[in-house]
Formats: structure tokens, C-alpha cells, sequence
């Protein structure tokens, strides 16, 4: 069994709306991060920056939450091409597109002190918000133009919820922010993530950590 070590809506959100969507035992478990949970040695030994999430394997705990749903994927076929098949390529190029450019995008929105300090704050929220803009944009036209079945909403997949999780940080700023995105300004995108929302998995972890019905399309802020 799998053992996730969580704190609602944080990138653990993403590992664990794909294990409740493959229904493969799992355990849940909370991070006492008020606690000092994220820098006492035991957690460290797992994740030795101290950050959110962990994932439990059989093979030993994994860090990342783009080797968590690579590794899910791989292990549970369903949610993903799997190797080998003919799609896998074009499916790669798109999540590992995703979790270099627009969840680095999207941490550089949240936190652009951390890229240059202080004092170009400012010039860093500007010019990322730019970027995100481009790479949203490049993610709708490829979901209309392709139509890949590992991004759409006719079926569950990692990167759907990937996507979904970040779409939902983006707009939980609200209206005038640099960092506000919605989904609806992509429809093709947001297509496919009010699909994937809708699903029993993600309204069953959406009631588990309080976060509402719509988590992706249209979250509260």
C-alpha cells in the first residue's frame, strides 16, 4: 500500500487526486507542518528539502511530484500511454512541458522575490505572467488541434490532473493579480478539466480537504 504524506491543497493535491482515480490502496496521511513535521529527521531522510508531498512505495519513498505521477502511471496503466505505445512520445514532450515551464511559471508568480530578490519583484511578476499566458495558450491549441486521448475529456490522466491543480493555484488570486488565470479563457483546456473535476475521484478528495465541487474550473478565492 501507498502512503502519501499530504497537506491539503499543495502539490500533494495533485499525487493524490491520481491514486484515488486509480483506486489503488492508499493511506492518506496528514503533515504536521505547524508542527515542525517537514524538518525532523525522519522526514528529511524522504525528502531532504522538507517539502510537500512524499509518496510511500513498495520501492522506497519518492520525492517529486513529477516522478510520483510518472511512476503511478507507469505502475497502473490507464491514466497515461504507457511504454512502448505510440503516444508515449507526444504525451512525454507535453508533461514534462507542463512541470518545466508552467508550474516553474507558476512558483515564479507566487513567489518572484525567490527568482531575484526583492527588488525586481515586480519585473519578475510581469514577465512571467507573460510566459504563462504563451504556454496556456500553446497547451489550449494543442489540446483543439490534436485531440490527444491522454488529455481529454473523455478519460482520467496525470497530466489532466497536473493541469488541473495548477489552473486551480492560478486562480485563487483572484481578478487583478498578476497571477490570475481562469480556465474558461481556454476552453479547450478547461474542457477537459471540468471533465475531470466532475469525476467521482476528484469530488471524493475534494470533500476530503474542503476545497468545493468545482476545484478546477471555477475554485474559491
Amino acid at each position: 500500500m501507498y502512503i502519501l504524506h499530504y497537506f491539503p491543497d499543495t502539490a500533494s493535491l495533485i499525487v493524490r487526486l491520481v491514486l484515488e482515480e486509480l483506486g489503488t490502496p492508499y493511506e492518506a496521511r496528514l503533515i504536521d507542518r505547524e508542527g515542525g513535521a517537514l524538518s525532523s529527521p525522519a522526514y528529511l531522510a524522504m525528502q531532504p528539502l522538507g517539502l510537500i508531498p512524499v509518496l510511500e512505495t513498495p520501492q522506497g519513498a519518492l520525492f517529486e511530484t513529477a516522478a510520483m505521477l510518472l511512476y503511478l502511471a507507469e505502475r497502473h496503466p490507464g491514466l497515461a500511454p504507457a511504454p512502448g505505445d505510440d503516444d508515449r512520445g507526444a504525451f512525454l514532450k507535453w508533461f514534462i512541458f507542463t512541470n518545466h515551464n508552467i508550474h516553474t511559471t507558476l512558483l515564479q508568480l507566487f513567489y518572484p522575490e525567490r527568482t531575484a530578490g526583492p527588488g525586481c519583484a515586480d519585473a519578475v511578476l510581469a514577465h512571467a505572467h507573460d510566459r504563462m499566458q504563451r504556454y496556456l495558450t500553446l497547451i489550449d491549441r494543442m489540446i483543439a488541434d490534436e485531440a490527444p486521448a491522454w488529455l481529454s475529456p473523455a478519460a482520467p490522466s496525470v497530466l489532466g490532473y497536473y493541469l488541473g491543480v495548477l489552473m486551480r493555484w492560478l486562480a485563487t488570486y483572484g481578478p487583478g493579480h498578476p497571477s490570475f488565470f481562469r480556465s474558461s479563457d481556454f476552453p479547450h483546456l478547461n474542457t477537459v478539466l471540468a471533465a475531470h473535476e466532475a469525476r467521482p475521484a476528484a469530488l471524493n478528495v475534494a470533500r476530503s480537504e474542503a476545497l468545493g465541487p468545482t476545484i478546477f474550473t471555477n475554485p474559491a478565492y
